[in-house]
């Protein structure tokens, strides 16, 4: 057994029931094997094993009471997981799925993705089991300042900055960022993702969903390609959902399918993207609703999205959620490529056919980097005490987008595996780690 699947072997043993992380180590680290083997200094140096364990995982409860009176207990997690390169940054996640073993995924994921900006921030990611669907603004507010009661004393501007994931928008960003700055008496940029007359950035609500097609704009350009004309289906109905379609449309492309927890709609003549924007951001209701705005439109709740023929598929939804009979269906309908705008949303096996049948696929840690690299830019503004033009963020996350295309294709192709994303992926968001921990020594 190598090393690599020592790392693995052992990794499993220690994380027993973590499934999702799991997946995520065994993915990046079997396409790290061609790295390790040209530099045996990784396996004396126990780099992996380093780099898997994450430098602290914190668990807690979080006590709330509801509208009636009621308390009401939910687990609390932060996992700080490497710091190599700059402060701990990750989103929080409220959804009734969260565990431990998908915070260690998400966590492990957003070292890579971090590396990959450029910029100098470390990995790590939150959340709580807390679902904030169908809670009043006072029972979310109640729930977010009791979380921030014990977070508070793990984060801070040049430690650890937490930003908004599933379940934590605009709202629950002001009402943990109150508390912290209540508590600790600073005014600091210590989250991301804040409204704009407190130190948030323009283009943050847009950032993943434009990152992940520039993304995937730069990719379909170095075939000769583009987003011009082509049929595209959208998972998700989210910010990152949203504003793909938007950026997509912009480009010159067609979505005609969209979906939430619920159902999907389809729209042949493409999206109605105010509608949605209407029912999901102003109403917050189901995407149920689409078909009284576009009464030509369909709604399904049984089969899935990935049935509707397309020529780019964009999962943006959560993990895990494109399987591989999914994956044989788009690339039977004639998928030529797939960009994720979710954390793993593809399983390995669904990644794995796209590429056998030669489908330009793009792994999440690379195309869904721009929410996180603007995040930074955010933290940078807050640091420079300057807030930049929305322009001038696009740009700046535009070219960071182009870049990362262009590091993950160089690495790659540097392996022998060009046009294999994902180990280009892994490869160039590794490396940067890699160098910084070898440098700083056993720590």
């Amino acid at each position: 057994m190598g090393y690599v699947q020592e790392v693995i072997s052992e990794l499993v043993r220690k994380n027993p029931g973590e499934k999702e992380f799991h997946q995520a180590a065994t993915e990046v680290l079997e396409s790290l094997e061609l790295v390790c083997d040209r530099h045996p200094e990784y396996q004396k140096q126990a780099l992996l094993e380093r780099l898997t364990e994450p430098d602290r995982a914190i668990l807690f409860r979080v006590p709330w009471v509801d509208d009636k009176g009621q308390v009401h207990v939910n687990k609390g997690y932060r996992v700080q997981f490497n710091n190599a390169i700059g402060p701990y940054k990750g989103g929080l996640r409220l959804h009734p799925s969260v565990n431990l073993g998908i915070i260690k995924f998400l966590g492990f994921e957003q070292i890579f993705k971090n590396s990959l900006t450029g910029l100098p921030i470390g990995g790590g990611k939150g959340g709580s089991d807390f679902d904030p669907k169908g809670k009043s603004d006072r029972e979310v507010m109640a729930f977010c300042q009791s979380f921030m009661t014990e977070l508070y004393k793990y984060i801070g501007a040049d430690v650890d900055v937490p930003a908004g994931d599933i379940g934590v928008g605009a709202r629950e960003i002001g009402y943990l960022y109150g508390q912290y700055k209540r508590i600790t008496g600073l005014y600091e940029g210590v989250l991301t993702g804040k409204g704009l007359t407190y130190g948030g950035s323009l283009a943050r609500t847009e950032a993943t969903g434009y990152g992940l097609i520039y993304f995937m704009d730069a990719l379909l350009k170095s075939k000769g390609n583009s987003f011009a004309g082509k049929r595209v289906v959208v998972s998700g109905a989210g910010n990152v959902a949203i504003y793909a379609t938007e950026k997509a449309t912009q480009l010159g492309a067609k979505v005609v399918a969209m979906c939430d927890s619920t159902g999907w709609i389809y729209d042949e003549a493409g999206i109605d993207l105010a509608a949605v924007k209407q029912i999901k951001e102003v109403e917050r209701k189901r995407l149920s609703e689409y078909k009284n705005y576009r009464p030509q439109s369909e709604y399904h709740t049984d089969g899935v999205i990935w049935d509707v023929p397309c020529d780019i598929a964009l999962p943006c939804a959560t993990q895990n959620e494109l399987h591989l009979e999914h994956a044989q269906t788009l690339i039977k309908n004639g998928v030529i490529a797939v960009g994720e705008g979710a954390n793993m949303p593809t399983t390995p096996d669904a990644a794995h056919a796209f590429q056998k049948a030669g489908v330009l696929y793009a792994p999440g840690k690379a195309a869904n980097a721009g929410g996180v690299a603007t995040s930074a830019l955010e933290m940078t503004q807050n640091s420079m005490r300057m807030s930049w033009t929305f322009e001038e963020v696009d740009a700046k996350l535009q070219g960071i987008m182009v870049n990362i295309f262009h590091q993950v294709d160089e690495a790659a192709k540097a392996y022998g595996q060009a046009d294999n994303f994902i180990v280009g992926a892994n490869v160039a968001g590794f490396t940067k780690v890699a160098n910084a921990m070898m440098a700083h020594g056993i720590v």
